[in-house]
């Protein structure tokens, strides 16, 4: 990973508003800590992790998935248990930036009252200047779309509720 990929890494995760995040990968660990209530700045540890334990059976290099609750998900939580308990929520795999289109000048992927297939491309997660599309994994009426346009989302974050009858 270059200091570029990892400066970044730190910007993104300052703009999601998460407070801290952990990366490990074969040969570096990485914990970026935004500050706290009452304090501004970050801090960010990197360990370069001895060659020989890579050579030794590991973990998948794969992210560790962000440990904070994004505020907005944690505020639509307790109505949406009661009401919305027979939809399917649909959810973030990655931290990005979430967009309804695949361009600004046109139309958004789906809208709330739409059907949706298995396989169809609900947004775009922007990631590390990567656009990834997300697919339904269920068929059903998109019923509430929970995140707005261009807004950050975190790995497991709600983003549509889809009604499956």
């Amino acid at each position: 990973m270059e200091l570029k990929d990892i400066q970044n890494l730190i910007k993104f995760v300052a703009k999601s508003g998460a407070s801290e995040v952990k990366l490990e990968m074969e040969d570096v660990k990485i914990t970026i800590r935004t500050g706290k209530e009452g304090t501004k700045g970050e801090t960010t540890y990197i360990q370069q992790v001895p060659t020989i334990a890579a050579a030794a059976p590991a973990a998948p290099a794969t992210p560790a998935p962000v440990e904070a609750a994004a505020p907005a998900a944690t505020e639509a939580a307790p109505p949406a248990a009661t009401e919305d308990s027979n939809y399917i929520t649909i959810k973030s795999p990655i931290i990005g930036t979430f967009y309804r289109k695949p361009s600004p000048d046109k139309p958004a992927f789906k809208e709330v009252g739409d059907s949706v297939a298995v396989g169809d491309v609900l947004c775009v997660i922007e990631a590390m200047k990567l656009f990834n599309e997300i697919e339904s994994e269920v068929s059903g009426k998109i019923v509430k779309v929970l995140v707005d346009d261009s807004s950050p989302v975190e790995f497991d974050q709600p983003l549509f509720l889809v009604d499956p009858s």
